[in-house]
C-alpha cells in the first residue's frame, strides 16, 4: 500500500499535480518531517486514528497542536481512544508515521482541525514514514474528503 495507494488516488481524483515528496531520512514524527520538508513543526500535518464507539475517524490537526478531549467529547458524544499500531496499519493501509488521510485502505471519515489553517500549504505523510504530500489548505477538503472541525486546545 502505502505511496502508491496514495498516487493511485490522487490520479483517480485529478490531481496527478501534487508530488509525494520522498526522503532519504525519515519523516514519521512531526518534527523529523519538518526537517525533512524544510518547514516549522506547525506546518506539518498530522494524521491520527481514532476508534469513537464502533467508529474509526481520522483526525488530521496542525504538527504543534494538541487534540483536546472535551471537544473531542462534545463533538462525536463519546470519548475516543488511539488505534494501535496494527489496527492503524490494517485499517488505513498506511503505517504508523507515514498515515495520509487520502488514499486509504478503507473509507474512512476524516475531520480537519482548524489548526490545518495556520499556514497556506500543509504536508501530510504521503503513505510512507520518509514521505510528505505539499497540500494547499484550501483544497484540503476537497483533497480528502474531509470535514472541517475545532477539535485542537
Amino acid at each position: 500500500m502505502g505511496k502508491e495507494q496514495v498516487r493511485a488516488y490522487l490520479d483517480a481524483i485529478g490531481r496527478d499535480d501534487l508530488p509525494i515528496m520522498e526522503f532519504a531520512v525519515s519523516s514519521a514524527t512531526v518534527e523529523l518531517a519538518a526537517a525533512a520538508v524544510g518547514v516549522p513543526p506547525a506546518q506539518i500535518a498530522k494524521t491520527l486514528a481514532l476508534r469513537i464507539k464502533e467508529q474509526v475517524v481520522l483526525v488530521v490537526l496542525g504538527g504543534e497542536a494538541r487534540l483536546s478531549n472535551k471537544k473531542l467529547k462534545q463533538f462525536f458524544g463519546a470519548k475516543a481512544k488511539m488505534l494501535s499500531v496494527e489496527e492503524t496499519l490494517d485499517i488505513t493501509g498506511h503505517a504508523v508515521g507515514g498515515v495520509c488521510p487520502f488514499g486509504l485502505k478503507n473509507p474512512l471519515p476524516i475531520y480537519l482541525d482548524e489548526s490545518l489553517r495556520a499556514f497556506s500549504v500543509m504536508y501530510p505523510a504521503g503513505g510512507e514514514s520518509n514521505s510528505a504530500v505539499p497540500v494547499a489548505v484550501e483544497e484540503f477538503a476537497a483533497v480528502t474528503g474531509g470535514l472541517w472541525a475545532d477539535l485542537s486546545e
